[in-house]
C-alpha cells in the first residue's frame, strides 16, 4: 500500500493536537528541570540566601546547579519532536473506524475488477466524511506516575508562597555574594517595616517598597529599621515618637509613632518619608429606642454603636433616679444605700463591630428599683481603650407586671422591704390586715399558708432587728409567693383556661401594652388548646356520647372549628388594640361561656380505638419531650462556644443578632417550652440534670412499649422494633450527655427521634388496620365518622391517626399550595424580629418536611 497525501482532514484540530503532544512531551521531559528552577526562585524571593553564610549560600548553588544541569541532560534525551505522522496517529485513533488510515491506504487487490474499485472508492468517501468531523484530541499532562511524591506540586507551593509573602527585589541580593562583587558586598543597606496595630486589619508596610515620599499610618504603628555594614555609615533621624532623635547609628531601631512628623535615613541609598498619623476616633453609642418590658418581665432597649475600628466592649450602668421618686407610702424612708447596676451590653459575635445595632435585654423584675425612676447610662470601649458615654436615659425600670390584685399587693410590700429595712415594722402590719380575712381575698389555701409562715419569720426578725441577709430572704419568700398568686398551682386545664381569662381582664383595666396583650393572647390560646384537649381525652376515657339535654346544649349541637376560634381570639386582641375595652370584654366573657359549656362527642364501643388513640399521643409527648431536650442541648453546646456564657454572660441578654450578653441559663432548667412538661410523664422529680431527664423519658417510651397495641401484625411488630431503637438511642444520648458530649449527645437524640416518628407511622398502620378487619365495621363507618369528631367538629381519620381524613385539596393545585405554604415559613423563618418561640417552630417545621 502506498501512503496518499491528500487527506479532507481540518488543519486547525491536526494543529492543536500536535501542539498537545508537544506539551506532553515537554512537560514530561522537563519536570524535574521546572521543579529545580522553582524552589530555587522561591528561596531567592523570600530571602533566604541574606539568612545563611555565603560558603552556604555557594554550596546550595553548585548542588542546584548540578541538579539542574542533569535535569536539563536528562530532557533532552527523552525528549522528540512530535511530528505530522505521530499527530494524525493519534487523531486517528479517536476516531471510530480508523478512518485517517484507511484514507492512507492503497487497495492491494482487485484493482483490475471494476465492482471492487468502486466499492472501495465508496468506503473511502465513507471514511473522508468521518475524517472531516475529526475533533482535536486532548493531551495527557498527568505526572502521577513519573512524580509518585508530587515534588512538582511542593516547588510550585513554594513558588506560590514566594509571590505573595516575598519580593522580586531579593534574587538581585545573590550577585553581591559573587567573587568580583565582595567589596560591593561590604556596603551599607537597610531595611523597614511599619507595623499597624493588629486591631486596625491594615497590612505590614516594607519601607523599601513604598514609592511616595509621605505615609500615611495607624496612631501606636511599630517601625523597625536595621543597618547592615560598617557601623556608622548609616544613622536615622526621626520626629514620630515624640523624643526627637537625629544621627542615631545603631544597627537597630525601634520606636512608636504618636505623632505626624519625618523618618530620614542618612547615608549611601538613604531616603525620607513625610508620616502622617490618623488619629483613632473615639468609640460613640447611643440609644435608638424605648425601654420596655415583655410580659415575661424582660426589659428591651435598642442602642447603637460606632467605631472607626472597632467596638470592643460595652456597659448599661442603671442608677436611681431619686429625685424623680415620688415619695409616698414605703417610699417615705431613706433609702438603704445600694449600688449601681452594671452590666455587659451584647456584642455582635460574627461580623463587622464597626458599625451595628443590638438590643440590651436584661430581666430586673426582682430588683428593688422595679418600675421606679432610673437612669441607664450606655458607655462603649474601643480597642485601643477610649471609652465614650452616652447621655443618661431617664425611664422607669421596666420589669414584669403583675396583674392579680392580691399580687400586686404584695410586691408592693417587697418593694417596701427592700427601698428600707425600717419598712420592716410598716409592711408586716400590711401583710397581717391582708391575711386577716383569707376566704375573701386567697383562692388557695397554699398561697394563704405561705403568706402566714412568712409574716412570723418577719415580725421574728424585726423584733430582733432585720438584718441584710434576712431582708434577701423574705424579699425571696414575698417573690415566691407573688408568683403562686399570679400563676397558681392549676392542675385543671379549665381552671388554667379561667385564670388566663381573668389575667387578661385585669390586662385591659389596667392598660398593658399591645405586646403585653399579644403575650397574654398567646397564653389564652395555650390554654385553650391544653382545655380542648383534655376534654377530648376525658372523653374517650369516659366513653361519653352527644346529648341534647345536658347542660349548656340545645336541640340542636352547635360545632366550632379552630379557625372560629381563632378569628373569635385575634377579634379581641384586635379590640384591646383599638382601645375598645368594653366590646373587648364582652366577647371575652362570650368566649368563657362558650369554652365552659362546650362538650365532646365519642363513638361507643371504641374500646380499641381509645386505646390505640391514647397511645399514639403518648408517643407524640415522647415525641415533643425529647425534642425540648435536644433543643436544650443544642442551645448549652452553642454556650460552650460563647466565652462568657458559663460565667452568665448569657442571663437573659441575648442580642438580637446573636449578640453576646445575659441569657436565660439552660444548665438544669426545666422551662416550660417544648419538652419541659415532664410532670404529665413522671419527670418531675427527676431534677435538673438533661442526662436524668434524658433516663426518665427513656424509662417512659420502655413504660409505653410494653402496652402497645398492634401485637402479632407485622405493623405493630415494626412499630416496636422502631421503639427499640428509639430506646437504644435515648440510652446513647443519656451516656453521652453524662460524659459532656453535647454533640454526640444531639446526634443520638435525632436518631432516637426519627425512630419515635418511624413507630407512630407503623402504629397508626396497624390500629387503621385492625379496624378496618372488625365485623360491621363497613356497616358502621359513616355513622362511626359522625360520631368520631374532635372538640372542634373535625374527622380525626382512622384509628390511631393523627390527622383528618378529609382532603384538603384536590388535583395539581395540591402542589401550587404545598409551593406556597412552604415559601411563607421560610419567608416568616428570616424575619428575625419575631418571637423565639415562633422561629423555632418554623424552624422544626422546614427540618420535618
Amino acid at each position: 500500500m502506498t501512503a496518499n497525501t491528500s487527506l479532507p482532514i481540518p488543519r486547525l484540530p491536526l494543529w492543536l493536537t500536535r501542539a498537545g503532544m508537544l506539551a506532553e512531551r515537554v512537560l514530561r521531559a522537563f519536570w524535574p528541570l521546572f521543579s529545580i528552577l522553582m524552589a530555587v526562585m522561591a528561596a531567592l524571593m523570600l530571602g533566604l540566601q541574606d539568612m545563611v553564610v555565603v560558603e552556604v549560600v555557594w554550596t546550595a548553588a553548585a548542588v542546584a546547579g548540578l541538579g539542574a544541569l542533569v535535569a536539563l541532560i536528562w530532557g533532552v534525551r527523552r525528549f522528540h519532536w512530535p511530528t505530522r505522522a505521530e499527530a494524525l496517529a493519534r487523531l486517528d485513533e479517536s476516531l471510530p473506524g480508523r478512518p485517517i488510515q484507511a484514507l492512507l491506504d492503497d487497495q492491494a487487490i482487485g484493482a483490475l475488477d471494476g465492482d471492487s474499485v468502486m466499492l472501495w472508492r465508496a468506503h473511502q468517501a465513507r471514511m473522508a466524511d468521518r475524517a472531516a468531523g475529526a475533533a482535536a484530541v486532548r493531551p495527557d499532562l498527568r505526572l502521577s506516575a513519573r512524580d509518585p511524591f508530587a515534588l512538582r506540586y511542593v516547588a510550585l507551593l513554594a513558588l506560590t508562597v514566594a509571590l505573595l509573602f516575598g519580593s522580586v527585589w531579593r534574587v538581585g541580593s545573590v550577585t553581591e555574594m559573587a567573587p568580583g562583587s565582595a567589596i560591593a558586598g561590604q556596603g551599607p543597606t537597610w531595611e523597614g517595616w511599619i507595623e499597624p496595630p493588629r486591631y486596625t486589619g491594615r497590612p505590614t508596610l516594607y519601607l523599601a517598597d513604598q514609592s511616595g515620599d509621605a505615609i500615611d499610618v495607624p496612631e501606636g504603628s511599630r517601625i523597625t529599621l536595621r543597618f547592615y555594614g560598617e557601623v556608622g555609615a548609616l544613622s536615622l533621624t526621626e520626629t514620630l515618637s515624640g523624643a526627637a532623635t537625629e544621627n542615631v547609628t545603631a544597627t537597630e531601631q525601634e520606636f512608636i509613632a504618636t505623632q505626624s512628623g519625618t523618618l530620614r535615613i542618612d547615608g549611601p541609598g538613604g531616603r525620607e518619608w513625610a508620616v502622617g498619623i490618623l488619629q483613632d476616633a473615639p468609640p460613640q453609642i447611643a440609644v435608638t429606642g424605648v425601654a420596655e418590658a415583655e410580659a415575661g418581665g424582660q426589659m428591651t432597649l435598642p442602642f447603637t454603636a460606632s467605631d472607626d475600628y472597632g467596638i470592643a466592649s460595652g456597659t448599661a450602668l442603671i442608677e436611681l433616679d431619686l429625685a424623680a421618686v415620688s415619695r409616698r407610702h414605703g417610699l417615705i424612708a431613706d433609702p438603704d444605700p445600694r449600688e449601681a447596676i452594671s452590666v455587659e451590653l451584647p456584642m455582635p459575635l460574627t461580623g463587622d463591630r464597626r458599625d451595628f445595632s443590638e438590643t440590651f435585654i436584661e430581666d430586673f423584675s426582682q430588683h428593688p428599683w422595679a418600675h421606679l425612676p432610673v437612669k441607664i447610662t450606655l458607655s462603649a470601649r474601643d480597642m485601643p481603650d477610649q471609652v465614650t458615654t452616652a447621655q443618661p436615659y431617664a425611664t422607669k425600670l421596666p420589669a414584669r407586671r403583675f396583674f392579680d390584685p392580691l399580687a400586686a399587693a404584695v410586691i408592693e410590700q417587697r418593694r417596701d422591704l427592700l427601698w428600707a429595712r425600717d419598712n420592716a415594722a410598716r409592711v408586716a402590719l400590711l401583710l397581717r390586715a391582708i391575711s386577716h380575712r383569707p376566704e375573701d381575698v386567697f383562692r388557695s389555701q397554699t398561697a394563704y399558708l405561705r403568706l402566714r409562715v412568712t409574716l412570723r419569720r418577719l415580725e421574728t426578725f424585726t423584733e430582733f432587728g432585720l438584718k441584710p441577709d434576712q431582708q434577701a430572704e423574705i424579699a425571696q419568700s414575698l417573690w415566691d409567693l407573688a408568683i403562686l398568686l399570679e400563676e397558681g398551682t392549676l392542675s385543671d386545664a379549665l381552671e388554667r383556661l379561667r385564670q388566663a381569662q381573668e389575667r387578661l381582664t385585669e390586662a385591659m383595666k389596667n392598660g398593658a401594652s399591645d405586646q403585653e396583650i399579644a403575650e397574654l393572647m398567646q397564653e389564652l390560646r395555650e390554654a385553650t388548646d391544653n382545655y380542648l384537649r383534655q376534654l377530648q381525652r376525658q372523653a374517650q376515657q369516659d366513653g361519653q356520647e352527644s346529648d341534647p339535654g345536658q347542660p349548656g346544649q340545645s336541640g340542636e349541637t352547635m360545632q366550632m372549628t379552630q379557625d372560629d376560634l381563632q378569628r373569635m381570639m385575634d377579634r379581641i386582641q384586635e379590640l384591646m388594640e383599638q382601645g375598645r375595652m368594653a366590646e373587648a370584654q364582652q366577647a371575652l366573657e362570650e368566649f368563657q361561656q362558650m369554652m365552659e359549656n362546650m362538650r365532646v362527642t365519642e363513638g361507643q364501643g371504641q374500646g380499641q380505638q381509645s386505646e390505640g388513640r391514647r397511645a399514639m399521643e403518648d408517643l407524640a409527648e415522647t415525641l415533643r419531650n425529647q425534642q425540648g431536650l435536644s433543643d436544650q442541648a443544642f442551645r448549652d453546646l452553642q454556650e460552650q462556644f460563647n466565652p462568657g456564657a458559663q460565667s452568665g454572660e448569657s442571663q437573659q441578654n441575648e442580642g438580637r443578632s446573636g449578640g453576646q450578653g445575659r441569657g436565660q441559663s439552660h444548665e438544669g432548667q426545666g422551662g416550660r417550652g417544648q419538652g419541659s412538661d415532664q410532670a404529665e410523664n413522671g419527670q418531675e422529680g427527676q431534677g435538673g440534670s438533661l442526662a436524668d431527664r434524658q433516663q426518665a423519658l427513656r424509662n417512659e417510651l420502655r413504660r409505653q412499649e410494653q402496652g402497645l397495641p398492634g401485637a402479632g401484625t407485622a405493623e405493630g411488630e415494626a412499630a416496636r422494633e422502631a421503639l427499640d431503637r428509639a430506646g437504644r438511642a435515648m440510652e446513647g444520648a443519656e451516656d453521652a450527655l453524662r460524659s459532656d458530649d453535647l454533640a454526640g449527645a444531639i446526634d443520638r437524640q435525632s436518631e432516637a427521634m426519627e425512630a419515635l416518628r418511624e413507630g407512630m407511622r407503623a402504629l397508626g398502620e396497624a390500629l387503621a388496620q385492625d379496624q378496618q378487619q372488625q365485623p360491621g365495621q363497613g356497616a358502621q363507618e359513616g355513622d362511626m365518622q359522625a360520631r368520631n369528631l374532635d372538640p372542634l367538629g373535625r374527622n380525626q381519620g382512622a384509628v390511631g391517626s393523627i390527622s383528618t381524613d378529609e382532603n384538603l385539596l384536590q388535583g395539581e393545585d395540591v402542589y401550587r399550595r404545598a409551593r406556597e405554604l412552604l415559601d411563607e415559613i421560610r419567608r416568616r423563618t428570616g424575619e428575625t424580629d419575631r418571637p423565639k418561640i415562633e422561629l423555632d417552630y418554623l424552624k422544626r417545621l422546614l427540618e420535618r418536611f
